[in-house]
């Protein structure tokens, strides 16, 4: 059944904008995802201004995961890695007791062409959050595929559809990305008691009711009715066992406000490592 749905707010960050959907007053997480924000999409020409790239900034609590339709974007973390995002792939960033990341748009800055993807946080259960940072990159070719009448998936992160994925996930989840054509139906994992679907492109009914682009339905633990599609539609399907109550300020995500408050003075007193090759910049708290 349905509980309610959440609707996108457009925020811009300069040259494009972001549709963020959590956290928002009426649900802050769904089950551990406690931030989604989709990034454009938006078409650029070559030349982009570097002032459009996200400078070294850090996360503690947390797992960043960027999943790209379209686009590429140059990631570079206090780990070491330096590694270029394409669409289709998985990028799973640990932050644990701390990590600072960089990203890049030098594919567009040379090339153009569009920006369009998916960046979620997922909140790390309360014996985790200070684990080691680490960083897990999934090949488009390496990540678990499924298949059905008129829909294809692929399983991002998580256990569903009686698949799982090799990415380590601290709690129980589901992300997954559905295509789906004309008319074609899918069905939310039931065994997940928090789970919610986007609506990246195209549109679905439920229930009668029909939900485009930049709208997330948020249902009730238990069977629900199946979504179908209206044209050629892309889903984020999302969800999983609850972590507990998280604070959230600026990056840091955390059981503990006396901890984000430490992650904060760290950071002003430049006590976090900043990426090997980016070291000359950062984002200051604000």
């Amino acid at each position: 059944m349905l509980d309610f749905v959440l609707r996108e707010h457009r925020k811009s960050l300069g040259l494009f904008e972001v549709g963020r959907v959590l956290p928002q007053a009426r649900r802050r997480m769904v089950g551990p995802f406690i931030f989604f924000d989709h990034m454009g999409p938006v078409d650029f020409a070559p030349g982009i201004p570097r002032e459009m790239d996200v400078r070294p900034h850090p996360h503690i609590g947390l797992a960043t995961v960027t999943y790209l339709f379209d686009g590429a974007i140059t990631h570079r973390d206090s780990t070491g890695v330096e590694i270029d995002i394409a669409p289709g792939e998985v990028n799973w960033m640990v932050a644990g007791r701390g990590i600072t990341h960089s990203e890049r748009f030098e594919h567009l800055r040379s090339h153009g062409g569009r920006m369009d993807g998916i960046q979620t946080w997922v909140a790390l259960p309360t014996d985790q959050e200070e684990t080691a940072p680490a960083f897990t990159h999934t090949t488009a070719r390496e990540i678990t595929s499924f298949t059905d009448t008129g829909l294809s998936g692929r399983l991002i992160a998580g256990q569903a559809y009686g698949l799982t994925t090799d990415v380590q996930t601290f709690s129980p989840l589901f992300y997954a990305h559905l295509l789906l054509a004309d008319g074609a139906a899918c069905e939310l994992p039931p065994e997940h008691p928090e789970r919610a679907a986007y609506v990246a492109a195209g549109a679905i009914t439920y229930d009668g009711q029909t939900y485009r682009q930049g709208d997330m339905l948020v249902f009730h633990p238990g069977p629900t009715q199946s979504l179908r599609a209206e044209g050629q539609t892309s889903l984020m399907l999302l969800g999983g066992s609850p972590v507990g109550e998280r604070f959230i300020e600026w990056n840091f995500v955390s059981s503990s406000k006396e901890r984000i408050e430490q992650a904060k003075a760290d950071w002003r007193a430049g006590r976090m490592k900043l990426p090997d090759v980016d070291d000359q910049e950062f984002i200051p708290l604000p």
